[in-house]
């Protein structure tokens, strides 16, 4: 549903670290170096295993569940508060569904982003999703509908929260090939603006956040 677009993108906007933490499909670029489930594992330290160099800081994850299996998800939590540390930023690529893994970002988290797109089944998993995020009293800062084709369906009220409209795009679509933002790939599209307007909201909900801690 697209939420390593989206994770890349408030990455870039954000000059955030982004960590993808879905620990069994892993989505965002990796690398022959340390993943997320090293660090977890103990076999690498967090900061240093941070990708620098590329177009937005990123700890990636293994491609591969004998990884996941090797490693502690309970760990994430430590993980997090060293990146936060030492970038100022996070954005959690988090895994999709309602299991403990999808839960434990939501539970550190200043706000949470639902992604979804405005096909019947999509929505009914963001609504289920968000359900969860009440039950474990985090945040929605705000809720993406991606690859809208047309006008916005009116799911707001399905949806609960304020809605972020991201179009389909050619320029989404070959930023996502390339592995790179699209704020980066192509500033001037009309997702890349949907993305900063995102970003601008989240900041407002995190400050908040911080300042009611």
């Amino acid at each position: 549903m697209g939420k390593s677009t989206v994770s890349l993108a408030l990455g870039h906007v954000l000059d955030a670290v982004v960590v993808d933490a879905d620990l069994t499909m892993a989505d965002l670029p990796v690398d022959a170096g340390p993943t997320l489930q090293d660090v977890l594992a103990d076999r690498a330290r967090a900061v240093p295993a941070v990708r620098d160099g590329w177009a937005v800081a990123v700890l990636p994850a293994a491609r591969s569940l004998t990884s996941a299996h090797a490693s502690d998800p309970a760990s994430l939590v430590d993980v997090l508060a060293r990146l936060d540390e030492a970038y100022g930023t996070v954005v959690v690529d988090g895994p999709a569904g309602l299991g403990a893994d999808a839960a434990l970002p939501m539970t550190v988290a200043d706000a949470c982003v639902l992604v979804t797109t405005p096909a019947t089944a999509a929505v009914a998993d963001a609504v289920r999703t968000r359900e969860l995020a009440r039950e474990l009293e985090a945040g929605i800062g705000a809720v993406v509908l991606n690859r809208v084709r047309d006008r916005r369906p009116p799911i707001e009220r399905r949806l609960g929260g304020p809605v972020v409209t991201v179009p389909e795009s050619g320029a989404v679509a070959t930023a996502t090939t390339r592995g790179v933002p699209v704020t980066l790939h192509a500033p001037d599209a009309t997702a890349a603006e949907r993305f900063r307007q995102l970003a601008g909201r989240l900041n407002r909900v995190t400050r908040r956040s911080r300042f009611e801690r």
